[in-house]
């Protein structure tokens, strides 16, 4: 079920540090005009997709061929995210193998 969260902070850390306080993390968004701000939520939210002054939206999920889709914590296991750069890795298994006769 889709969830969105409204709430006013009076800082950027006040706020990064409430949303990661959740046990999920597919997607959140931030409005800010302050750069220095949207650095701060993109370096720090712990969330597969994250977005900055998306219009279409904040938190509505990966934009289907310029994202991969993929959550942290309890919205997602691998972080290897559907589409995306790491996908095909999902497909493959990494082994190591020495033999001596």
């Amino acid at each position: 079920m889709p969830l969105v969260v409204v709430n006013e902070f009076n800082t950027i850390e006040e706020a990064v540090a409430r949303v990661n306080g959740t046990e999920y993390g597919l997607t959140a968004g931030i409005f800010s005009e302050n750069p220095q701000e949207v650095q701060t939520f993109l370096n720090q939210a712990q969330f597969g997709v994250l977005y900055a002054n998306r219009s279409g939206g904040a938190t509505t999920g990966a934009w289907p061929g310029s994202q991969s889709f993929t959550g942290w914590k309890a919205s997602g296991a691998t972080g290897r995210g559907i589409g995306g750069p790491h996908y095909l890795l999902n497909f493959v298994r990494d082994q190591s193998q020495t033999l001596v006769y």
